[in-house]
């Protein structure tokens, strides 16, 4: 007597997490490779912007202070305006190419090595450069939509504030803007998660993909929210102890010869690097498992079936197999 075959798994954040570990395993060196080229320069940057800004904001007043205390008047500590806009701008340039190629590259391997494909260097390379330009157009467009929420917002307290008779600098009225304000945006990135793996996956940009990511992620906003909560606290975590280190290392002067500093900045670095790669990852897994609930991935399945044998995903390596996976309404 034949036995029944057991129930297929519910998507939920355990199996898209496991399944995007079984698929960078399964192409360990790739997918380190890939970090080094992108991901580690990034976090690299992020741990040790605290630190340089520090200093130069440090030497800046240092300066200021000598020539005003030459020139008779008294020091006031102000630093240098340029300075901080220059080395703001070059972080936030560094941080947002190194982010949307590593963003090209691993997305287009982990989708890739989902069916079983083989996984190239040089084919993600070109898919990161590929991806470039309409990744960043698709974060222009999500930054509009989160800067016309914010204005809207601020303008409707202000209003409100007018009618009533409030002081619209008050604490009180600025929390509450400050609270529906995350609450709206915290939703739209709910709803956005997938938008960058489309844009890799199908060459789509701007708006489109955002749109997108609101149609598949529907039923799964609650998978959507534990893993963009379980990153970004992780990340923050990581990024505020890194400047909690090299602040207290600060009062000596010394900062770069300390030993402990440099171990600190190595292991943040690593550990960004490797939570940033399963982070990529796993928003990919998720765009194919969101796919496949809302019946669109048998057709693929079908195409990839009358070429060769389809992995979704891995088991051990790259032994080919299906998943059958449940869908719970959330």
């Amino acid at each position: 007597m034949a036995t029944a075959s057991p129930p297929p798994p519910t998507v939920n954040l355990w199996v898209v997490l496991t399944e995007s570990k079984r698929i960078i395993n399964a192409h360990s060196r790739h997918f380190l490779a890939l970090s080094v080229l992108f991901l580690l320069p990034l976090c690299f940057s992020v741990t040790v912007f605290p630190s340089v800004s520090r200093l130069i904001i440090d030497q800046s007043s240092s300066s200021h202070n000598s020539v005003s205390l030459l020139r008779g008047s008294l020091p006031d500590g102000v630093v240098d305006p340029k300075t901080l806009l220059l080395l703001l701008f070059a972080y936030i340039v560094v941080v947002t190419v190194f982010n949307l190629l590593a963003i090209g590259s691993i997305a287009y391997s982990v989708y890739q090595g989902f069916y079983g494909r083989p996984v190239k260097l040089i084919s993600a390379v070109r898919s990161s450069f590929a991806s470039f330009l309409p990744l960043l157009a698709t974060l222009i467009s999500s930054h509009l939509i989160v800067f016309a929420v914010f204005l809207i917002l601020g303008f409707a307290a202000f209003l409100l504030a007018r009618l009533v008779g409030l002081d619209y600098a008050s604490p009180d009225l600025s929390t509450v803007v400050m609270f529906i304000s995350l609450a709206i945006v915290v939703k739209l990135y709910v709803k956005w998660i997938l938008a960058w793996a489309i844009v890799v996956v199908e060459s789509s940009w701007g708006f489109t993909p955002l749109k997108r990511s609101k149609s598949l992620i529907k039923g799964m906003e609650s998978v959507s929210l534990s893993m963009i909560l379980l990153y970004a606290v992780a990340q923050s975590c990581f990024v505020w102890i890194s400047i909690v280190a090299a602040s207290a290392q600060m009062d000596d002067g010394k900062l770069w010869t300390k030993a402990f500093f440099v171990f600190q900045i190595v292991v943040t670095s690593a550990v960004l690097t490797v939570l940033m790669l399963y982070n990529v990852a796993a928003t990919t897994v998720m765009y194919m498992y969101c796919k496949a609930v809302h019946g669109e991935l048998a057709w693929e399945i079908a195409e990839e079936f009358a070429r060769e044998y389809v992995s979704l995903p891995f088991d051990d390596g790259k032994v080919p197999h299906l998943v059958s996976v449940a869908y719970s309404n959330f």
